[in-house]
């Protein structure tokens, strides 16, 4: 894979041409035992995606999280399904009721739930049931450090992250922090599903570059989606 300017060309490239030309599953890439990414899996779906988006959005809109020592994310966040991922200064957990509005999260559109159950399936896991889905929005700039999903009552299941909108490298690592992860390149409608023995990896996302994209404008939206409860 290329670096710096290089890399980050090819991968505008390619997210444009995935807008042009939406297309189906192009076939699964091995990242790890346990992890599979689903190039352009999601991209059929792009119109429908969105707009259930929106809809989530109307009812809890977009916030900076506090993590418990203080500091405010780069990325913004919301919710959806019967729990919700939050953090504060009390700490990180799920949560059925948005804390900004003291009501439960939005209702999880049937979109999400099949393109969740359908990812999965096709990385081999076989009926996942999502209660969660975390929506982050990215802007340039904005990264998330390497990190475990380990809030989650049970790891048995995966984790399906979806990206739309503007390019990113996703950084997948291994058990340990320590450990050096690869770097992945990811463009629109791309689809990671990580679980078994993959499931505690680490991973993150570098800071994004300024990129424009056709149906999300300066944004990236990631989707992820678990079974917490």
């Amino acid at each position: 894979m290329s670096s710096g300017g290089d890399e980050m060309k090819r991968l505008r490239d390619r997210a444009t041409g995935d807008l042009l030309a939406p297309v189906g599953p192009s076939g699964a890439e091995h990242l790890a035992e346990g992890a599979v990414l689903l190039r352009g899996f999601a991209a059929p779906a792009q119109t429908i995606l969105l707009a259930a988006i929106r809809e989530v959005v109307a009812r809890a809109p977009f916030r900076h999280m506090v993590t418990p020592g203080g500091f405010r994310m780069s990325v913004a966040m919301t919710n959806c399904g019967a729990l919700g991922w939050v953090t504060d200064r009390k700490g990180y957990r799920y949560d059925s009721v948005d804390p900004q509005n003291g009501e439960p999260w939005p209702r999880m559109p049937d979109a999400f739930l099949k393109l969740a159950r359908d990812a999965a399936s096709h990385a081999g896991f076989s009926d996942f049931v999502p209660d969660a889905c975390l929506i982050n929005r990215y802007e340039p700039g904005a990264k998330l450090s390497l990190h475990q999903d380990k809030n989650e009552v049970d790891f048995g299941e995966p984790i399906v992250s979806v990206s739309l909108g503007i390019p990113a490298v996703f950084l997948f690592g291994g058990l340990n922090r320590g450990d050096k992860p690869i770097r992945v390149a990811l463009t629109h409608g791309d689809v990671v599903v990580w679980g078994g023995p993959a499931r505690l990896r680490y991973h993150g996302v570098t800071p994004l570059e300024d990129a424009q994209h056709v149906l999300v404008g300066r944004y990236r939206l990631n989707l992820t989606f678990r079974r917490a409860g």
